[in-house]
C-alpha cells in the first residue's frame, strides 16, 4: 500500500484577476503561469517533491517529506514574486486519488475558488514522519515508442500533438478510474503518473488498453521511494532498462 501526500495548489480568484480591472493580455497571463510554475516546481524539486501544471491555475503536487513550514514559506516564496496568492491543500491517503480528494475537500471548505476573501489557505495535514516509510511513493514513467520515428519525423507538429495527446487522455482516464493513479503529460511524449502499488499484469492492461483505444505502443519504469524524487528516479532507470532490454514493463 502506497503513503501518499499530495498538495492542491490552487491560484486565490486567479478568473476575476485576470479581466480586472480589463482583461489582460494572453501573452502576459501565459508568461505569468509558466514563471510561477518554474518557480513552484524549483522549490519542491529542492525538498524532493514533484509538481506538475496540469490547469495551471491549479496544480497538483506530491509533497512526501514536506512540512507545513516549508508549504507556508512556498506561499511566501510565491507572493513575494507575483501579483496573486495561492492557497494549499494537503491531502494523505491509501492511494493517490484519495489523497487529491482529501486535499481538494480542505480548500472546498474554505470556500470558492473565485472568493475573493479566501487568500492563502493553508489546510491539512502532511503525514507525519513517524508513519513514513521507504517505499511510500510509487512513479510510473511512460514513454511512447518510437515517438520520433512514428509521429516527429512523419507528421506535421500539430497532428504529432493530437496523437500524443489522445495516448495520453486514455491513459490517464485508465489509471485515475480503474487504479486510483494520476497520470500527468511532462513534456515530448513522456508522462509521469503518481500510482498506489500495482503489479505488472496490471501495467501490460493498461498498456494494451491504450493501444487499443488510441492506437500507441507504450513502455513504462516503475519505481519506489521515500519521496517523489527517490520514486522518479528509480522509475527513469527502470525505463532505461526497457529501452536497452526491449522490455514494456520494468521495475513493478
Amino acid at each position: 500500500m502506497t503513503n501518499a501526500q499530495v498538495t492542491l495548489v490552487q491560484l486565490d480568484n486567479y478568473g476575476p484577476w485576470t479581466v480586472t480591472p480589463a482583461p489582460r493580455r494572453e501573452a502576459d497571463l501565459q508568461t505569468l503561469q509558466s514563471r510561477l510554475y518554474a518557480d513552484l516546481s524549483q522549490f519542491l524539486g529542492t525538498r524532493d517533491g514533484y509538481a506538475f501544471f496540469t490547469r495551471f491555475d491549479n496544480m497538483i503536487a506530491v509533497t512526501n517529506g514536506i512540512d507545513r513550514a516549508d508549504h507556508r514559506r512556498l506561499q511566501e516564496s510565491l507572493r513575494n514574486r507575483y501579483p496573486v496568492t495561492v492557497s494549499l491543500g494537503i491531502g494523505t491517503g491509501a492511494n493517490p486519488t484519495d489523497a487529491l480528494v482529501d486535499a481538494t475537500a480542505h480548500l472546498q471548505a474554505a470556500g470558492s475558488a473565485q472568493d475573493a476573501e479566501r487568500r492563502e489557505v493553508l489546510a491539512g495535514d502532511p503525514i507525519s514522519p513517524d508513519d513514513r516509510d521507504d517505499d511510500d511513493v510509487r512513479i510510473a514513467h511512460f514513454d511512447v515508442n518510437d515517438a520520433t520515428g512514428k509521429y516527429t519525423d512523419e507528421l506535421d507538429a500539430f497532428s504529432t500533438f493530437v496523437r500524443i495527446e489522445q495516448g495520453y487522455a486514455a491513459l490517464m482516464r485508465t489509471l485515475h478510474d480503474e487504479h486510483d493513479g494520476l497520470a500527468f503529460f511532462v513534456g515530448g511524449d513522456n508522462v509521469i503518473a503518481l500510482v498506489p502499488d500495482l503489479d505488472r499484469d496490471t501495467y501490460v492492461d493498461v498498456i494494451e488498453r491504450v493501444r487499443a483505444e488510441a492506437d500507441m505502443s507504450l513502455k513504462v519504469g516503475v519505481g519506489a521511494g521515500r519521496t517523489a524524487t527517490d520514486a522518479g528516479m528509480a522509475a527513469k532507470h527502470a525505463l532505461e532498462v526497457c529501452r536497452e532490454e526491449g522490455t514494456t514493463v520494468e521495475g513493478a
